[in-house]
């Protein structure tokens, strides 16, 4: 339902909401917003949750969640991801294992991996007396990454709707043949990331992260290389919120060119190109 700005809830505004996800730029509080609804709001609201209380996730919620997922966007009908569900508590604990040693992982009441799922497509193929030669080109697996991406945060907003909080978990891909084989995958298959959820703990309050400013990711007609201030001004926020959060003090930029700086900092993941080769995925 699309209501009026002015009528949604006064203690969160679609002004605040817009102030919250970029830590209050002048222009947030005097956008002009005709109108707003719920899935915005929703939206705008997303926070990573990694603490979860002892509320159990009521019978069929997986499926109503999964059916969000499979509700999103698929590259020509392909539908080519899956996801694999851990609720088993020794299961969850090899995998924050092998996640970095993540401790939520392991403490969520659930954990979903989604996968970038080739075999069903290999499968139909072999069953139409077809090569499945294009399974073997980059495309293909770019194809299969875009599902699986569109699903888990068409899931992710429909959890968040009903009052679970999640988080995504990149740390999967550090060890991504020994999570693989822990979850019993087949050729043609990966799991591109992991996600946490459940119902977030009431005593652990989160902020919502600022994002880059939109005059970095929106471009009008031609694209604009960043301009030096903007990403100062971002770092400035940024420090305010890691020190809100209790956070390390260091700048975004700093953070984001350490991520990237060697092949060290890839954590396991320089490896990857070699492992789906040998699952199967052709990446010519």
């Amino acid at each position: 339902m699309t209501i009026d700005a002015q009528d949604t809830a006064a203690e969160t505004s679609p002004q605040d909401r817009l102030a919250a996800r970029y830590r209050d730029p002048p222009w947030a509080r005097t956008l002009a917003l005709p109108q707003w609804n719920e899935v915005l709001d929703t939206l705008l609201a997303h926070r990573s949750v990694r603490s979860y209380s002892d509320q159990p996730l009521p019978e069929g919620l997986l499926e109503t969640l999964v059916a969000a997922a499979q509700s999103a966007p698929s590259s020509s009908n392909l539908q080519a991801w899956s996801v694999v569900a851990v609720q088993d508590p020794e299961r969850k604990a090899r995998l924050a294992t092998l996640a970095a040693g993540q401790r939520h992982v392991a403490r969520a009441p659930l954990l979903l991996l989604f996968v970038a799922d080739q075999s069903v497509l290999r499968a139909v193929s072999r069953q139409h007396g077809y090569a499945a030669e294009g399974l073997d080109y980059l495309e293909a697996f770019i194809i299969a990454l875009a599902d699986a991406s569109f699903a888990a945060q068409n899931l992710l907003t429909a959890a968040e709707s009903l009052g679970l909080g999640g988080c995504y978990i990149g740390a999967m891909r550090n060890r991504a043949k020994e999570v693989a084989d822990e979850l019993g995958l087949p050729d043609d298959a990966f799991v591109v990331f992991g996600m946490t959820l459940g119902y977030p703990d009431p005593g652990v309050e989160t902020e919502v992260k600022p994002r880059l400013p939109q005059s970095i990711v929106l471009h009008h007609e031609r694209y604009s290389p960043p301009a030096p201030e903007a990403l100062e001004a971002y770092d400035e926020r940024m420090r305010g919120f890691r020190t809100d959060q209790r956070m390390s003090d260091i700048d975004w930029t700093e953070q984001a060119a350490r991520r990237i700086k060697d092949k060290a900092a890839l954590t396991g993941r320089d490896v990857l190109h070699a492992m789906l080769q040998a699952r199967g995925f052709g990446l010519r």
